[in-house]
């Protein structure tokens, strides 16, 4: 009885591809392409078991492809289903028999490179007969794959369509095991160069198979030297050049051996005896291949010497640059001149070499540089391979219009496209002029045109920004400092290197030391014309560093008059800010700089045209917001300004608003941008700031953007990150609390006060209160007095914080996405329009903050517009919150573990509720959004996060609104005058207690801080 279960036949034709198409019978009928697929193939893994096999149909025949890479191992191991009997006819059957043989040439690595397709412009493969065994030797001739008088590699007997397809087949599967493809075997193309020269015809020229292989490099060369085309170099004194075929010994390269070949193919020369019958075995296929290889005149020789004719000065160039390329591709060796490697590695550099002397500051007397448009002198350096050349060289060798010229005993190659380049670069730039510092800046910082680059600083004026695109054969424009300009270099871009600068003896306030070096760096800027942006965390005092360089730079403009200073005629510096900080900075001016002349030009009463003029020329300094800046563009462009700073400078990141332009056009000689912020979404926004203080540096908004943008935002492109922060790091300075060097200067609790103007509504309302209780106090007494007191003091405070907890206006409703309209709630109130400034700044800092208020209608607003704004949790405690509420709203913010979507970084409390007992040290900003006038209160609010576990130095923030009690109040607090601190921390009892002139003086809003 049979073992097998099913009988199955296999039939197999190879297409001239080397696929195989394969369809079975059994006993009497044909069977489907399936029913093959899933028996044939149950054990082949690379087809995933037959299921990725096509099925083609030819009439009523269904035929399995097997792709040509999987024929040799799949017949070569035939893992096949042991129950069903396999009979194999026709070329099935001589498959199955080769096949074997065939798998072990691919697995031992047994095949060489087809001479014959080589020969007709292809790359295959073919077992190696001289590496195989007589019985496989003799099994591949039995079935005509090897000629009986054929011993080359591959030299098949028979063409017939089944044995074309086998050895397509085979070379299918060396590329698909060891190279993938002919277009992507790079391994290949690296060692084996000759496999892939573009004419094959010349580059077997003269060869046989085994001549070939041996000099394609696949087999090794048995001769005891080696051919080589040498290119020699004139004597000195004689003009030509000459090609000459010469013999190296392998076992001593630096044996050369001249040769002399002549027309019959006869080597002629003096070489070692044991070389001879090799040189008589080769040199007719030598004569051959250079034939072949070489246009006819570079074998116009005499007789005795086919190559003995001198190369003219383009001749030899010629060869050099692209004659010697197609020798290596056919095959040959070549030797070079030894300078020419280096010629040709090293691209031709120009270099501007700075003048000595040249780039002095005015206070140095070494010249008159200041701002990026200054124009340095200097003088051209041209660098090709290692000889240097002055511009008189260089264009004296030009002129000689040759090609290889020697110079200095050295040979220098003048490649006419690389000249043109140079002269180009020359060309763009005005001698008589000079370069830019902005030019020689970009230069020097993106790298000097170091060879790996293409797209550093131009010297057309448009900086790194407008450079060209990438172009590997542009000519770099270098820059060589001279000394002067190496030290101001070190100073832009290192720390260490700044120059000190006296504090003014009339400011009015202990610097930190890194403040005084923030202010000795605007003062360094500020020498050479060079805008700054000071970017410090919020809360290392950028204020007192810019109020210290306004009076650095008044103390600058007094010696001036005195004929000591660098100054020219003193003009007023100019401040815009936000109009939520207005106040603040007259108030801060006042305290630190009390010396300094302040103008506010704001409001309907502030001043236009020759007025304004006039009375800006008295000031040392104007204080204006964006928006005023903007209205009133004509007027403030009348006067050329020593200093312009732009306080929060991220109000003018859309650089194409109304506003942004406004600011960009104002004259100055000296630009300042403070902020903490300087991105807050894209780098479009850093171009604006740096288009404001050094217009021009980065390029034009669309170069940026295609150079910059584009490829950081988008492709993440570090080289091109690298380069922005180099151009940007020498007039940025950005500290933050948590760099080593500040945390160690800073005290443990930084509180610091935020002035504040009332809004046109707020100050308004704030006059009407007061007036109506002004009125009560001439008919009130005793209880009736103290109670309209305590009621008039309750809504001043209100008003200080938002207008609508006086006119007990409900919040809006959010709409039916549940949005609310944050823009009006925020427009009304200075205090929650610069909160919010400050919260959205320390969160993109990730950190988090606590905000103390008294009212109940200020939280639950703040807790509204914040969150909108923020697109945050934040949360609210008050004294209506349930236990159960409160510890899981401390136990949400003090979390580290919830997802970012959840956890609350923002936590609006009220100061009873929340100004005991809590423990929230994952904060560390503290605000009091209204006074409690109560230090210990206060005091003891803002330790919930200044208290044990709090690893990070704490900000307290105090907002004080400007010429409202809460001012007077502070003031009280601050002086201890009029009441002792046991009165003042009392309660607000003592208030009811004043005289009505004295209330008066106390609500009263005082005008001077108003600024509407």
């Amino acid at each position: 009885m049979s073992a097998y279960t099913e009988t199955l036949s296999i039939q197999v034709s190879l297409t001239s591809h080397g696929d195989a198409l394969i369809h079975g019978t059994v006993p009497s009928f044909l069977v489907t392409g399936v029913y093959v697929k899933h028996r044939l193939f149950a054990w082949h893994e690379p087809s995933f078991y037959g299921t990725e096999l096509e099925i083609e149909k030819v009439r009523d025949m269904e035929l399995v492809v097997l792709p040509s890479e999987h024929v040799i191992p799949f017949f070569g191991e035939r893992r096949l289903l042991e129950h069903m009997e396999w009979t194999w006819e026709n070329d099935a059957a001589t498959l199955v028999a080769l096949a074997p043989i065939l798998a072990a040439c691919l697995t031992e690595r047994k095949f060489v490179p087809s001479f014959d397709a080589y020969r007709s412009g292809k790359l295959q493969w073919i077992w190696d007969e001289a590496q195989l065994d007589a019985e496989a030797v003799g099994l591949l001739r039995q079935h005509g794959l090897l000629a009986e008088a054929d011993q080359g590699a591959g030299g098949e007997s028979e063409d017939d369509a089944f044995f074309a397809g086998l050895r397509a087949a085979f070379s299918a599967a060396v590329f698909a095991r060891y190279y993938g493809t002919e277009e992507t075997a790079a391994d290949l193309r690296r060692d084996f160069p000759m496999l892939f020269a573009k004419d094959r015809a010349s580059a077997v020229a003269g060869m046989d198979a085994q001549a070939w292989l041996v000099a394609a490099g696949w087999k090794a060369d048995t001769s005891p030297f080696r051919p080589l085309l040498q290119l020699l170099e004139p004597e000195e004194g004689e003009e030509d050049w000459q090609l000459a075929l010469v013999l190296q010994d392998k076992r001593e390269p630096s044996l050369l051996v001249p040769l002399r070949l002549t027309r019959d193919g006869s080597a002629l020369g003096s070489w070692p005896t044991s070389w001879s019958p090799h040189v008589r075995e080769r040199s007719s296929a030598w004569l051959t291949h250079l034939q072949a290889s070489l246009p006819a005149e570079r074998l116009a020789g005499g007789d005795d010497d086919v190559l003995n004719c001198p190369l003219t000065d383009d001749a030899a160039w010629q060869f050099l640059t692209e004659g010697s390329q197609r020798l290596l591709a056919a095959g040959w060796q070549v030797l070079l001149p030894a300078w020419w490697e280096a010629a040709s590695r090293k691209k031709p550099r120009l270099r501007a070499k700075v003048r000595p002397g040249a780039g002095g500051d005015r206070t140095s007397g070494g010249g008159s540089l200041f701002g990026l448009d200054s124009l340095v002198d200097f003088d051209w350096r041209i660098a090709i391979g290692d000889t240097d050349l002055t511009e008189e060289e260089f264009a004296e060798l030009v002129a000689r219009g040759e090609r290889l010229v020697r110079f200095r005993g050295r040979w220098v190659p003048l490649d006419p496209v690389l000249l043109a380049q140079i002269r180009k670069a020359m060309a763009s730039v005005d001698r008589s002029s000079g370069l830019s510092f902005q030019d020689i800046m970009q230069l020097h910082l993106l790298g000097n045109g170091a060879e790996s680059r293409s797209d550093g600083g131009s010297a057309d004026g448009n900086g790194g920004a407008d450079g060209e695109a990438d172009n590997p054969g542009r000519i770099q424009l270098e820059v060589e400092l001279n000394e002067h300009l190496t030290k101001l270099m070190a100073q832009l871009t290192q720390q260490t290197e700044w120059p000190s600068v006296p504090v003014p003896a009339d400011l009015q306030a202990e610097l930190r030391s890194y403040q005084r070096d923030g202010f000795a760096w605007l003062a360094f800027l500020r020498r050479f014309g060079l805008g700054a942006c000071l970017a410090d965390d919020m809360g290392l005092g950028k204020t007192v560093q810019f109020i210290t360089y306004l009076l650095h730079v008044k103390e600058l403009a007094e010696l001036s008059g005195d004929g000591k200073g660098s100054e020219t005629l003193p003009m007023p510096s100019l401040l815009i800010c936000p109009t939520s900080v207005l106040g603040n900075w007259q108030k801060e001016l006042k305290r630190f700089a009390p010396s300094l002349r302040i103008m506010l030009h704001y409001g309907s009463r502030r001043q236009s045209g020759e007025a304004f003029l006039a009375e800006a020329k008295e000031a040392d300094l104007v204080l204006t917001s964006f928006a005023t800046a903007a209205l009133d563009q004509d007027t403030i462009s009348g006067l050329h300004w020593s200093a312009i700073c732009l306080d929060e400078a991220q109000n003018i990141k859309n650089a194409g608003t109304k506003q942004s332009v406004a600011v960009r056009s104002f004259p100055a000689r000296h630009r300042i941008a403070l902020t903490g912020t300087p991105i807050e979404n894209r780098l479009s926004e850093l171009w604006s700031i740096y288009d404001f203080i050094n217009p021009g540096y980065l390029g034009s908004s669309r170069a940026f953007n295609e150079q910059f943008s584009q490829a950081i935002e988008k492709a993440r492109d570090e080289e091109r990150t690298q380069d922005l922060q180099k151009l940007v790091k020498p007039f940025m300075l950005r500290r933050k609390k948590k760099d080593p060097a500040i945390q160690l200067d800073l005290p443990d609790k930084n509180e610091m006060k935020t002035y504040i103007n009332l809004t046109a509504e707020q100050g308004a309302l704030y006059d009407q209160t007061v007036n109506q209780l002004m009125e009560k106090m001439q008919s009130l007494e005793g209880i009736e007095r103290k109670g309209a007191i305590l009621a008039a003091l309750t809504q001043l405070k209100q008003l200080c914080d938002h207008p609508m907890l006086l006119t007990k206006e409900p919040i809006p409703e959010p709409d039916e996405d549940g949005l609310l309209a944050t823009e009006p709630l925020i427009g009304r109130s200075a205090k929650l329009e610069r909160l919010l400034a400050m919260v959205r700044e320390l969160r993109e800092e990730g950190e988090r903050c606590l905000i103390f208020t008294q009212y109940i209608g200020m939280g639950q607003m703040l807790q509204q517009v914040l969150g909108q704004e923020l697109q945050e949790p934040v949360l609210y405690l008050h004294g209506g919150t349930s236990k159960t509420g409160r510890d899981r709203m401390i136990e949400q913010f003090q979390s580290q573990s919830l997802p970012a979507a959840e956890q609350p970084n923002v936590f609006v409390l009220s100061i009873k509720a929340g100004g005991v007992g809590l423990n929230l040290t994952a904060a560390n900003h503290v605000f009091h959004f209204d006074r409690w006038w109560n230090p210990a209160v206060e005091n003891q609010a803002t330790d919930r996060a200044y208290r044990m576990g709090q690893t990070r130095d704490v900000q307290v923030h105090k907002f004080i609104s400007l010429g409202t009690l809460e001012e007077r109040i502070d003031e009280m607090l601050e002086s201890k005058q009029q009441l002792s601190d046991n009165v003042i921390t009392s309660s607000e009892g003592w208030i009811t207690e004043l005289s009505t002139d004295a209330l008066k003086d106390l609500f009263t809003l005082r005008r001077d801080w108003m600024v509407g």
